[in-house]
């Protein structure tokens, strides 16, 4: 029996009128052409960040055997799912999804798999994903449950995220990701970047992993909505070009015989992305039919990053990176005039 919505590489391109008439239900092309970036709702992903999620919320509750109840199980599905919850909790809730190497590999090798039926190969042996038993009969066993109780509502917000976002992407992907090129000296990837969209991705609401270069968002985040995913999307795929920032702060520091200040090159990234983005919003926005402020306000301001001990580094880059931006200075005297500031 074929999936409903077998973990499709994503969007209805239908409600985007790409593919016209093409039924929700069936497989589409994971090469959605839209630039820059090639956005997924894998069912495997989903599913593996679901599990996840659950088992750091029983392991923080005051009976961490007790898995969170979904409604409407029966009393073997709930078996079965607290089986799986279970696994997730003591082989996996206490690495990072974004620090864990070992959590790195898992995510990229369930995208890589993800228009499987099962990950132990048994209904297609290229479908045997190489990931540990335990983990592969977890997540095969939790499959059917998922997809019955879960997956057709995480899928719709999916989708409806990326509807939502794909507009904002089709008109300023180019003219952002060649900015933000020329900013970091630094080619932009020649390839789209996979973004693998999520009802649910970390604590953040997303996060990047790089070599491949992928994105994971949260569909459903509140930080993640509106022109606000705009600004998401490239924060983090510019980790993948922003080795140029990072060394040249690390080199300048050393020259002068100073510690390389801890998260500067990562404000940076959030300063830029947000003027970037807020100048893209106030010229051209508007005059394509799409939301438009002056007043945008940057992620790192919105979230009150800079109010949790970046308060030097938004000075510094205010005063010496701004006018690197706006072309009036050089990127070695942009960043020699910020370390030596702080």
């Amino acid at each position: 029996m074929r999936f409903p919505a077998l973990t499709r590489a994503l969007l209805c391109l239908a409600s985007l009128g790409l593919l016209p008439g093409l039924s929700p239900a069936q497989e589409v092309s994971s090469d959605i052409p839209l630039p820059v970036f090639e956005f997924h709702s894998g069912f495997w992903v989903n599913l593996h960040h679901t599990l996840y999620r659950q088992a750091r919320l029983a392991r923080s509750s005051s009976s961490p055997a007790t898995a969170p109840v979904i409604s409407g199980l029966s009393p073997a599905e709930q078996r079965v799912w607290d089986s799986a919850v279970a696994v997730y909790a003591a082989d996996y809730a206490g690495k990072d999804l974004l620090f864990s190497l070992e959590m790195i590999l898992i995510k990229n090798q369930l995208e890589d798999f993800e228009t499987c039926e099962d990950l132990a190969g048994f209904k297609r042996k290229t479908c045997d994903a190489g990931l540990p038993a335990r983990l592969t009969q977890a997540l095969d066993s939790a499959a059917p449950i998922y997809r019955a109780h879960l997956w057709p509502e995480h899928d719709r917000l999916n989708r409806r995220w990326i509807a939502a976002v794909a507009p904002l992407v089709r008109h300023s992907a180019l003219e952002l990701s060649h900015r933000l090129a020329d900013i970091y000296q630094t080619p932009w990837p020649r390839d789209r970047i996979r973004v693998d969209v999520t009802y649910f991705a970390n604590i953040q609401g997303a996060y990047t992993s790089t070599d491949p270069l992928r994105v994971t968002v949260s569909s459903v985040d509140p930080r993640n909505q509106g022109p606000e995913a705009l600004e998401v999307l490239f924060h983090e795929a510019s980790h993948g070009i922003s080795d140029s920032v990072e060394s040249a702060i690390t080199r300048e520091c050393r020259q002068r015989e100073k510690p390389v200040p801890r998260d500067l090159w990562h404000a940076l990234l959030f300063y830029t992305t947000g003027q970037v983005i807020r100048s893209v919003m106030k010229d051209s926005f508007s005059n394509a039919g799409l939301p438009s402020s002056a007043d945008y306000t940057p992620y790192a301001i919105r979230e009150g990053l800079y109010k949790r001990g970046w308060e030097n580094y938004l000075r510094v880059l205010t005063e010496y990176w701004q006018p690197y931006l706006d072309g009036k200075v050089g990127f070695d005297d942009a960043i020699a005039h910020m370390v030596s500031a702080l």
